[in-house]
C-alpha cells in the first residue's frame, strides 16, 4: 500500500496590531513564489507589515524543515491568506469630560509552505503578461 507523504506546513499568526489590507498589500506580492525570493522581497520592501510577515515566512520554512526534513530551495508558498481579526477599541478623553473611541484593527496571517521535492506532479508556472499579449490585445 502507498502512503502519500504530506508536503505542505504552515504557520499561523494571531492577532498581529495592523489592518488585514495593509497587510494583504504585502501578501500578495509574496504568493506563489519561492522562499528564498520571499525572503528578498520582504527585506526590501518599504511597509510595516513586511516584518511580521517574514517572520513567519521564516517559521514555515524552519516548520517545513523540523517537520518533512525539506530544504529551503525547494520550498514554495503554496498559499497565503489575511483575515480580519478583533478590533481594539481604547478611549481617549478629549475636552468637556467626553472622550473619542480610537479603534486598533488587528487580523490573523496564515502562510502555507509547500515542498515541490516531495510533489513531483506540480511544474511551477509563472504568468508572464507578455507572452500572452496581456492588457494590448484588448480591443
Amino acid at each position: 500500500m502507498l502512503k502519500k507523504r504530506k508536503s505542505e506546513v504552515y504557520a499561523l499568526g494571531q492577532h498581529i496590531s495592523m489592518s488585514a489590507h495593509k497587510a494583504r498589500r504585502v501578501i500578495d506580492q509574496i504568493r506563489g513564489r519561492s522562499y528564498e525570493e520571499t525572503l528578498m522581497i520582504l527585506e526590501l520592501m518599504p511597509y510595516r507589515a513586511c516584518y511580521p510577515i517574514f517572520k513567519l515566512v521564516y517559521s514555515a520554512a524552519a516548520n517545513a524543515s523540523y517537520n518533512l526534513g525539506s530544504n529551503e530551495t525547494n520550498l514554495i508558498i503554496s498559499k497565503a491568506e489575511v483575515n480580519e481579526s478583533t478590533t481594539v477599541r481604547k478611549l481617549k478623553p478629549r475636552a468637556r469630560g467626553r472622550s473619542y473611541s480610537i479603534k486598533r484593527p488587528t487580523c490573523h496571517i496564515s502562510i502555507v509552505v509547500k515542498d515541490i521535492s516531495l510533489d513531483k506532479d506540480i511544474d511551477i508556472i509563472y504568468p508572464d503578461m507578455y507572452i500572452s499579449g496581456g492588457v494590448w490585445d484588448k480591443k
